[in-house]
């Protein structure tokens, strides 16, 4: 009787109904959208690989021309103002579109994974970041940053998979259908683990990788089905790009020759090197060294980044945004400055090779070497080797690391290292699009390929094969930096078509994270944890298990009951935050047993006494904020002639308290607010829990005026479908923008029927690390604590799991001991 009245029939208006026919379609529907999401997604990056090897090309040809005919002439500084005026051009429209929409601004992993671990990051995926993050990223790279495009690809795909199966976008508000399907979180949720696993397929033509990735990285609620969509949809993501690029630049449709934006190209000894092997079992020693060294270097930059970060966070981004723009000017200036003048001055001149370069499977790959090769300032057969790797799209230099014969001198590999090291981890922050795995990929191919001049210099080992090293130099760098073992082995796997590869990779990448482990986090942690982002980690650690959740839960509830006056609904929507709210009753039967003594109910009751000062508080807030709205604060009946029933006095205790339905409180009158002349025990009533509702269905039930009058039956309120709470997701309305006169407060809104009657509930006496799984797995939000006789004591919410909460409440338990 407390809860309200149900009417036959009315279950099939109020919850949606699953047929057999109907979630097959869903099913149907669901694969559709995914294809779709992977497709587009390849798209988008054909779109920015296109224009970025466009502009590219322009600015290098042009710049190549001006310094071949300067040169001779002596007019070099005509050709370093044209190239700052490409890149300076380029970089700030890059940072244009940033001040649009500052979350296009770096990589956008980070991001996505706060989304994905359950953080709603306010416009991450949004139309209008999408474009500005295309864009943005096809002008940073165009002009001439160390930066990647396959960073902004993976959150590129990311607000594909958010926006495509919701069928409309706020930015385009014309563009609207309508499409039943996939209206919850945790649909979205999914698509969007989707898509950053297809932007990662797209990035390094490796589905396999991008849905490791999607699955390490970024997911953290994860199920069976979902794992063989997120593989279909990365490989239409590959293959789309693969069949368009490939029939763009060689005119061969359906050909599959260009996996993904990154090629590694083929592994290959040349065959007039009989001695040579990719690798042997005595390199092993020198791979796990250099993963070593690779985990030092990734937490030098890692520590210097966060500076950098730090200091921006200080003095960069309070002050006006133009300062920003400039900041990304000043990068480009001096980037420019150092490119140019560390290829005029500190390259060597190095004998070109007369085999073809190693590894060149096919014919592209010998001509996009050679044409890559600079000879600034050097005679007939030579070429300037820091030239050659600065004077090139990113890409290019990698392949040369990776495949060139010609020995880069072990000076020019230092310096490139050095200055590329820097640059990336000045640049890494900045506001434009920006990713950091090819700027990494490249900086530890120079690392790995002066390894293996020197040894092959100081120690005479002329066996080993240049290339392995690049790869292993890289691989140890890149994740040093952003510690990903699992996904990031299978991408380099499946980037170098060359499976042997495997093991050397996967003991390099390990080492690398071990070492960077014992200084700090990853990048991508680092930056999370700059943003006060509350990101739950795998697991807790194994002293939190001194901990129960009654320690950890907030006792201060703001709650609702079951029929509440619309004047309560708004005051406490307004004055509020909390996305979910407890419905609950108050009852003095409860009540009179506690102060009876009742063992089993003192037991449960002895986490509450240490609340009733804020439960009190909170009644006093509630009072002061209807002060516009005096008249009744909650209804708690539902009709006056329907009597309570007093089960049997021989029932047990606990069935007793569990099945009892309690006299509610009488109505408070029009012009009453609870009262600050109660005592304790009246202040303090024992809360019995009935269910969840969310904010986002109060705000839909006001703005749609369902509520009953106070001379009325609730069986007269009117009743909303399923689809028609759900009409308005994601955006629901703001309860701010509410027109207030058109409600009348003295009306009342029964909850029930719209609120979760059983959602996950915990007892005041778990151990904090069930309550973090069942969290984390069940991908909750609100997570009520219950006692034993259905009394809600507090409630938890991700706030009350991050690592810093807990290591609060463990230092507070230790001093309380």
């Amino acid at each position: 009787t407390i809860l309200g009245e149900t009417r036959e029939g009315e279950e099939d208006e109020i919850l949606p109904r699953k047929d057999y026919e109907k979630s097959r379609r869903y099913e149907a529907v669901k694969w559709i959208v995914v294809f779709a999401i992977g497709v587009c997604t390849g798209l988008v990056g054909l779109f920015v690989d296109f224009f970025v090897r466009l502009f590219s090309h322009l600015k290098f040809s042009v710049v190549q021309t001006s310094v071949e005919e300067c040169s001779e002439k002596g007019c070099l500084a005509v050709s370093l103002l044209e190239l700052l005026g490409f890149n300076l051009t380029f970089v700030f429209l890059a940072s244009l579109l940033v001040l649009i929409q500052p979350v296009a601004a770096g990589s956008g992993i980070p991001e996505i994974k706060c989304y994905l671990n359950g953080v709603k990051v306010p416009g991450i995926v949004r139309l209008r970041t999408l474009v500005c993050k295309a864009l943005g990223v096809l002008f940073s790279v165009a002009g001439g940053l160390f930066v990647g495009k396959e960073g902004p690809m993976i959150h590129s795909g990311a607000i594909v998979g958010a926006g495509l199966p919701q069928f409309q976008s706020i930015s385009l508000k014309k563009i609207q259908f309508n499409f039943p399907y996939f209206r919850s979180d945790r649909d979205k949720r999914d698509f969007v683990s989707a898509g950053a696993a297809a932007g990662v397929a797209a990035a390094f033509g490796a589905p396999i990788g991008g849905t490791l990735f999607s699955l390490e990285e970024g997911s953290s609620f994860w199920n069976q089905g979902l794992t063989w969509k997120v593989l279909f949809c990365s490989m239409a993501a590959t293959f789309t790009l693969n069949f368009f690029r490939s029939g763009i630049q060689f005119g061969s449709w359906g050909a599959f020759q260009l996996p993904g934006l990154l090629n590694f190209g083929e592994f290959k000894c040349s065959e007039s090197d009989k001695k040579c092997h990719l690798w042997t079992a005595v390199d092993l020693g020198f791979f796990i060294v250099m993963g070593i060294v690779g985990g030092l270097l990734g937490a030098t930059f890692n520590c210097l980044n966060k500076r950098l970060a730090k200091y921006r966070m200080r003095n960069v981004h309070p002050k006006p945004k133009l300062v920003r723009v400039l900041e990304s000017l000043l990068v480009s200036l001096t980037t420019t400055i150092v490119v140019f003048v560390a290829s005029m001055v500190l390259g060597e001149c190095r004998q070109m090779s007369s085999a073809s370069p190693s590894g060149n499977s096919t014919l592209s790959l010998e001509e996009d070497m050679n044409s890559s090769i600079k000879t600034f300032f050097c005679p007939n057969e030579t070429y300037n080797d820091m030239a050659t790797l600065f004077f090139n799209p990113q890409e290019s230099a990698i392949l040369q690391l990776f495949h060139q014969e010609g020995t880069f001198s072990p000076v020019t590999l230092s310096l490139f290292f050095l200055l590329y090291f820097l640059l990336s981890c000045w640049t890494y922050g900045i506001s434009v699009p920006s990713g950091l795995f090819v700027p990494l990929l490249l900086c530890g191919a120079a690392f790995g390929r002066l390894v293996a001049n020197l040894l092959k210099s100081y120690l005479g080992l002329d066996h080993i094969y240049s290339g392995t090293f690049a790869l292993i130099g890289a691989a140890s760098f890149l994740g040093g930096v952003v510690r990903m073992t699992i996904s990031l082995t299978v991408i380099l796997i499946e980037s170098t078509n060359e499976i042997t590869y495997g093991l050397p990779i996967m003991i390099a990448l390990m080492v690398a994270k071990w070492t960077g482990d014992f200084f700090n986090k990853g990048i991508y942690d680092i930056h999370v944890n700059l943003r006060g982002v509350p990101l739950l980690e795998w697991e807790t650690e194994v002293e939190m298990d001194k901990l129960r959740a009654s320690d950890i839960m907030e006792p201060n509830l703001t709650y609702v009951y079951p029929h509440t006056r619309i004047q309560s609904l708004v005051s406490i929507l307004r004055t509020t935050v909390h996305h979910a709210f407890p419905v609950v009753t108050e009852n003095r039967g409860n009540e009179r047993e506690f102060m009876k003594g009742n063992q089993l109910i003192s037991n449960n009751i002895k986490f509450k006494k240490s609340s009733i000062l804020t439960r009190a508080g909170e009644q006093r807030k509630r009072s002061q904020s209807m002060k516009s709205y005096p008249s009744s604060e909650l209804r708690n009946m539902c009709d006056e002639h329907i009597a309570t029933e007093e089960p049997p006095e021989k029932e047990d205790m606990l069935q007793q308290m569990l099945e009892r339905r309690y006299t509610p409180y009488p109505n408070l009158y029009p012009d009453q607010s609870p009262s600050e002349e109660w005592t304790m025990e009246e202040r303090f009533r024992p809360l019995t829990f009935h269910g969840l509702i969310l904010r986002s269905q109060l705000v839909t039930l006001l703005v749609r005026g369902v509520c009953y009058s106070e001379n009325q039956s609730s069986a007269s309120q009117p009743r909303l479908s399923y689809a028609e709470m759900a009409e308005d997701y994601p955006r629901y309305p703001d309860i701010h923008d509410l027109d207030l006169t058109l409600l009348n407060p003295r009306m009342i809104v029964d909850v029930t029927p719209y609120m979760n009657p059983s959602p996950f509930t915990v007892s005041p006496n778990t151990h904090v690390s069930q309550v973090f799984n069942l969290f984390r797995t069940m991908g909750l939000r609100h997570l009520p604590v219950v006692n034993a006789v259905g009394e809600i004591v507090g409630i938890i919410t991700r706030h009350n799991l991050t690592h810093e909460f807990l290591q609060a409440r463990l230092r507070q338990h230790y001093q309380t001991i």
